[in-house]
């Protein structure tokens, strides 16, 4: 579904496109990337997302443990649209410069993943890798927070968080008259 300029969504639909469309990206991009530099299969990188609760031993599971992966996987990038998508409605510089923010919160999404979430997670630890690492900064950017951002910018431009604001303004100036 294309969603157009004019057509107001409420904040779940936000969430709810924003998540889908990073969530594919990331994992499309993943995918990809790990093929061409790890050597990865798709059933490999989804099990590697697993192995932050079973460890090394997602990798015996087989499909099961893919499915964990990419359950996990959009749970993640579900939370991480419900984030933004609520900050969005006090933060109004996200609304007007949607791109520059979502990026800024792409690169956000994985500073903290990498520093702070899957250090506490069994995780397998990998190699280093450099062009790893600039396609995890340059993909979270591009493809998580900037989608998330534009379905974001959907619903925070729209005339239901301004008729919010606007009855809360009229109630407390009624209540101060």
């Amino acid at each position: 579904m294309i969603m157009s300029e004019s057509k107001p969504i409420t904040p779940g639909a936000a969430i709810f496109y924003g998540g889908l469309t990073a969530g594919i990206l990331d994992a499309a991009d993943g995918v990809v990337a790990n093929y061409f530099i790890g050597g990865l299969n798709p059933i490999q990188v989804l099990q590697f997302i697993a192995s932050g609760f079973y460890g090394t031993a997602a990798f015996q599971k087989g499909l099961s443990g893919a499915l964990v992966g990419l359950v996990a996987h959009f749970f993640i990038a579900f939370a991480f649209a419900a984030i933004y998508v609520g900050a969005a409605r006090f933060l109004p510089l996200s609304r007007r410069d949607a791109a520059m923010w979502g990026m800024i919160y792409g690169i956000a999404v994985f500073i903290v993943m990498n520093l702070v979430v899957l250090p506490h997670t069994a995780v397998v630890k990998s190699p280093f890798s450099l062009p790893l690492l600039l396609n995890g900064v340059l993909g979270h950017a591009l493809l998580v927070g900037l989608p998330i951002a534009l379905a974001a910018r959907r619903i925070t431009n729209q005339s239901s968080f301004s008729a919010q604001a606007s009855n809360y303004k009229a109630r407390a100036f009624r209540s101060n008259s």
